[in-house]
């Protein structure tokens, strides 16, 4: 189990492992779901640079400091970004484990999109080719 939430009242418990049945898809829903959102996908991509606080993100994406605050909440009771609370300053960080998660649950489907992206390379290499000639 992992924990997740970062005050006691608001910690929750959730399943870590990784299943091969159909009930990994009853796990891994709520994360595929929390990451449909395109301010909160422009968030982490934003917190791939390192920790930042929330007004920096609102200036960073452009978007109502308000808006940034409450996506960073619903991200962090997901579990993909964890608060740093520094005097009355909170810094936001990406927290890896739902993202290795979501990676090894996606392994055994690479094999479509690699087999794929050889053949467009391919392709692309001979178009390539041909306008060279």
């Amino acid at each position: 189990m992992c924990t997740i939430g970062t005050g006691r009242a608001s910690q929750r418990h959730i399943p870590c492992v990784i299943y091969t049945t159909r009930s990994m898809f009853t796990v891994m829903s709520p994360a595929f779901d929390v990451l449909t959102l395109p301010l909160r996908q422009d968030i982490l991509a934003a917190l791939r640079h390192g920790p930042a606080l929330v007004g920096d993100l609102a200036e960073r994406l452009g978007a109502p400091q308000a808006a940034v605050s409450k996506q960073l909440r619903v991200l962090r009771e997901a579990g993909f970004v964890r608060a740093r609370v520094d005097a009355q300053r909170r810094w936001y960080e990406l927290c890896p484990q739902p993202f290795v998660e979501m990676a090894q649950w996606l392994e055994p489907y690479r094999w479509m999109w690699e087999d794929r992206l050889d053949k467009l390379g391919g392709t692309l290499e001979r178009i390539k080719e041909s306008e060279q000639s």
